[in-house]
């Protein structure tokens, strides 16, 4: 099947660009580069549309040319979502970065500020529910194929679907006759990882090399075969956990990337630390772990009157209700007696022995009142 392309961008200043976008590339993914050109010809097709006198760089302002792209961006219909707005603004602001430099044009280094990006949003976490986890791997291991395994295996280690894709054949490791740790590739934060695995992950690789000898695609020292390009065994990946969802009544919007937030919260959950925790997922940001800690209403409740009913590490309560207040000449002695008290205590707080002295006369005073008080409540 012949893949469909975009015709060249007709406007002036595509040229300069696309040298810009290359300048930037150089050690940069082809994903990366992408996505510069995906910025670079959403504005620039804006500006064909709405002044097409624009010819030169010189000719760019950030009002009302960036202000007029940023407005329609976020305008357009259906909506683009936040985390796309984003990455196309730092884009192309580090293009016109680049040709602000290149083309000595300060002015175009400001057409994009900083407080123009908005926050990424902190989206938390959605592991499926007991229920869903439940009826999930039993539709998996009844199907027990290929795919079946590989999306076991994402449930039981936290991978990434992308990194299950690029697992290597020995990615299975024995730490001890008992133990064993798999290997996870560099990922999308470019890190690699062991995570421990038991008796049950052992197996599912065991079967997954078992198919990979069966697939007639040669040896290329990958646990999975490639039947085309990467991008389409993720596609495939994604349909057919689709199929197994429906088959199993479940929501059929769920995607692979919740089996990796059902096993973070899974573990934290189980009280494994933290940092085990952070580097099991192979995050480096603590903030992105925070975002497992998504403990639901009925686990707060839990974990609350556990606490109170064993609270070993909390204040005793009082064995006894407090008093009821006094009234009349009871209560006012009292009212005295505690503003002696605090006068007592917030003077011993003061360095200063100015200030501590005019508290010492005014509690003298107060001594002397409680003294008539007492004489009253005698008589």
């Amino acid at each position: 099947m012949k893949r469909w392309r975009r015709p060249p961008l007709q406007h002036p200043l595509a040229p300069t660009f696309a040298r810009a976008v290359e300048s930037l590339s150089i050690a940069l993914s082809p994903a990366t580069e992408r996505n510069y050109n995906i910025a670079v010809r959403s504005f620039l097709v804006y500006l064909g549309a709405e002044y097409p006198k624009i010819t030169g760089l010189e000719q760019l302002r950030r009002d009302p040319h960036a202000l007029g792209w940023m407005s329609r961006m976020r305008a357009q219909t259906p909506s683009l979502a936040t985390a796309t707005c984003i990455g196309r603004l730092i884009a192309l602001r580090a293009v016109l970065n680049e040709l602000a430099w290149t083309h000595k044009l300060a002015e175009l280094a400001h057409m994009i500020r900083r407080e123009d990006i908005p926050r990424t949003p902190q989206s938390l976490p959605r592991p499926l529910t007991a229920e869903q986890d439940q009826f999930l791997q039993q539709e998996l291991m009844r199907r027990n194929d290929l795919a079946a395994n590989v999306f076991l295996l994402l449930r039981h280690t936290g991978m990434r679907i992308g990194e299950c894709v690029d697992l290597s054949y020995d990615c299975l490791h024995t730490i001890s006759p008992n133990q064993w740790a798999i290997h996870v590739p560099l990922g999308k934060l470019k890190t690699e990882r062991m995570v421990p695995v038991d008796a049950f992950v052992r197996d599912l690789v065991h079967r997954l090399r078992f198919f990979r000898s069966l697939d007639p695609l040669p040896n290329n020292g990958r646990l999975l075969a490639w039947h085309g390009s990467r991008v389409s065994l993720l596609a495939r990946l994604r349909d057919y956990l689709h199929l197994a969802c429906h088959s199993a009544s479940l929501p059929t919007s769920i995607v692979p990337h919740q089996l990796r937030h059902t096993y973070g919260t899974e573990m934290l959950r189980a009280g494994v630390g933290f940092a085990t925790v952070m580097k099991l997922l192979g995050h480096t940001d603590p903030g992105m772990t925070m975002r497992y800690v998504d403990v639901t209403l009925t686990d707060l409740q839990r974990e609350f009157q556990l606490a109170r009913s064993q609270p070993r590490h909390l204040a005793p309560q009082p064995k006894t209700s407090l008093a009821p207040l006094r009234t009349g000449l009871d209560g006012l002695i009292d009212s005295f007696q505690t503003s002696q008290h605090a006068l007592e205590i917030f003077s011993r707080s003061l360095q200063n022995d100015e200030k501590r002295e005019c508290l010492a006369r005014l509690a003298n005073r107060l001594t002397k009142i409680l003294a008539e008080l007492r004489k009253l409540h005698t008589t």
